[in-house]
């Protein structure tokens, strides 16, 4: 569920609508042409979701950048499943171009649980997560791709956005602690992952977990995914967890304080950009917030 600064990076965004969806299975996939196609609630950008029936959803790529996601989750989900705590999703099958849509997309397996929302038991979650996240990093890498292009250049070095994080400083101006910024960037640079390179999400968002019973009970959207710094994996410790849930957090996941220092540097590249791209600048919006909670708060201490 990346966000729309990518555009210039991977196409023009197509309007993607249930009827094209119908149009799509019922060409590719006539055994379940007769079931009724619904958009999921919550969205993503990458991607967008459709219910097919009660058991199955249909995945197709908004722009060209993200079609390589299509193959590599094929491959890649089946061999992260056989480790993982956690359901992750299950193609079915994959369709080709079609009824006007020019991408291959997929099929799969509903996943029962609703997006990470009100959670009672903040800290669990914190840990749950953790957990996962350690699990992930601890499945052989073999045939993993190495993070680059294709994650957005997830899994490597937060530096390579250096330039974006400059510009975003120069659009906001006074408006932020450009200062505060920088010591938070030069941080983030003074160190990189000396350990073999392990698996990693590359957009754990809120977006992306699912809730159930009071736990957490899926992850989904694995197009980001690779081998390389699980970095970037940590930096839902600033865009949801708050205070002591970020301990928690931290002490789940295991990973020693250099690689919170680049985390650190992802959060803030992420949310300058953002913030640099609202229409007005809102001291008191969410995401203004959340770069204050980036400044404030190192985690690693």
């Amino acid at each position: 569920m990346e966000d729309e600064h990518r555009d210039s990076q991977t196409g023009p965004v197509i309007d993607i609508t249930a009827d094209l969806v119908r149009a799509l299975v019922s060409e590719q996939f006539p055994e379940w042409g007769d079931l009724p196609v619904e958009p999921v609630a919550r969205q993503g950008w990458d991607n967008r979701t459709f219910r097919l029936g009660d058991r199955l959803t249909v995945r197709l790529p908004s722009a060209e950048g993200y079609v390589a996601a299509v193959e590599k989750e094929d491959l890649c989900l089946p061999v992260l499943a056989r480790h993982l705590p956690l359901p992750v999703p299950e193609t079915v099958a994959t369709g080709r171009p079609g009824a006007g849509y020019p991408f291959p997309w997929s099929v799969r397996r509903w996943l029962p649980g609703d997006p990470v929302g009100a959670v009672a038991d903040r800290a669990g979650f914190a840990r749950d997560l953790g957990g996962f996240l350690t699990a992930l990093r601890a499945i052989p890498t073999r045939g993993g791709p190495a993070g680059g292009r294709h994650s957005f250049f997830r899994g490597c070095h937060p530096g390579v956005y250096g330039d974006e994080v400059e510009h975003a400083l120069g659009r906001l101006g006074d408006a932020v602690d450009a200062d505060a910024c920088r010591a938070v960037w030069a941080n983030a640079l003074t160190s990189a992952w000396a350990s073999p390179p392990t698996w990693f999400h590359g957009d754990v968002a809120v977006g992306n977990l699912l809730f159930a019973e009071g736990r957490l009970s899926a992850v989904i959207d694995f197009g980001t995914c690779g081998v390389g710094d699980p970095a970037c994996d940590l930096v839902i410790a600033w865009t949801y967890f708050t205070g002591d849930e970020r301990s928690v957090f931290r002490e789940a996941v295991g990973l020693p304080e250099d690689t919170w220092r680049r985390a650190r540097g992802w959060a803030l590249w992420k949310a300058l950009i953002t913030v640099a791209d609202l229409p007005e600048f809102d001291p008191e919006g969410p995401q203004v917030r959340i770069l204050h909670h980036v400044l404030a708060d190192p985690v690693a201490g």
